[in-house]
């Protein structure tokens, strides 16, 4: 596990977008793991700023997003769906075609996770997968759980995680309680994986992770102990706190 502490946010999102950028460079066809949230938002406009600056070419890539509310279609400007359309798919050259957000409307979830985990599998597997960390150490939604799903399942979010989204929604009431997620396995399964966090309120989980020679379902995120190439991209609230 390699550890970077940037200075603040702005240069973990130009850190993040440098390593992703090289890893397209090299590889055109390469598959893309993403996530939403405020965490990545950096990074994604340091690659549209590749794309438009420097030429970044995206026609040829492929992304897996790791997860959606149950019950929001795409269209839904608080789906996560939209979100990346917002923040990245809209203002790069990539075929829509070639990105992929779990569908959470699909008419039987069950069944569909099933095959976005074969979609996956299908187009060889994710390459490079960023990752944020929820303060309770959720990845994805992947919540502190006696058990954790190995594939990507149907799962019932926390009540402290329905609060900290429900900033991006007019009331609590208004979050869904259910969500499509990639699997702590299907997470594992990519090749390399960034992590990126930042902020005083990361502080004590980010301590925690890089504290603990243990895996336990409790921290969800200690599972990426066991991944060969990890890297935890930090600013210097969120790693001296």
């Amino acid at each position: 596990m390699k550890i970077l502490v940037e200075k603040d946010y702005e240069a973990v999102s130009k850190k993040a977008g440098e390593i992703f950028k090289e890893e397209i460079s090299k590889k055109p066809d390469i598959v893309l793991g993403l996530a939403t949230g405020s965490t990545p938002i950096g990074m994604y406009k340091e690659l549209i700023k590749a794309h438009k600056e420097e030429g970044l070419d995206f026609s040829k890539v492929k992304t897996f997003n790791l997860d959606e509310y149950i019950g929001l279609s795409k269209d839904n400007p608080n789906s996560y769906g939209y979100f990346m359309d917002t923040e990245l798919f809209n203002h790069i050259n990539i075929d829509k075609k070639n990105t992929h957000v779990p569908n959470g409307k699909a008419e039987n979830i069950e069944e569909y996770c099933k095959k976005y985990d074969e979609f996956i599998a299908e187009a060889g597997g994710v390459d490079i997968q960023v990752l944020g960390i929820g303060e309770n150490g959720h990845i994805a939604f992947n919540e502190p759980e006696e058990a954790l799903s190995v594939g990507t399942n149907i799962v019932k979010l926390t009540e402290s995680t329905i609060e900290v989204n429900s900033r991006f929604f007019d009331s609590m009431e208004e979050v869904p309680k259910t969500a499509i997620t990639m699997g702590i396995g299907t997470i594992l399964k990519a090749k390399k994986i960034v992590l990126l966090a930042s902020g005083e309120k990361k502080a004590p989980i980010i301590k925690e992770l890089l504290n603990s020679n243990k895996i336990t379902t409790k921290l969800p995120a200690s599972f990426l102990l066991l991944h060969p190439d990890v890297t935890i991209i930090v600013d210097e609230k969120a790693y001296k706190g």
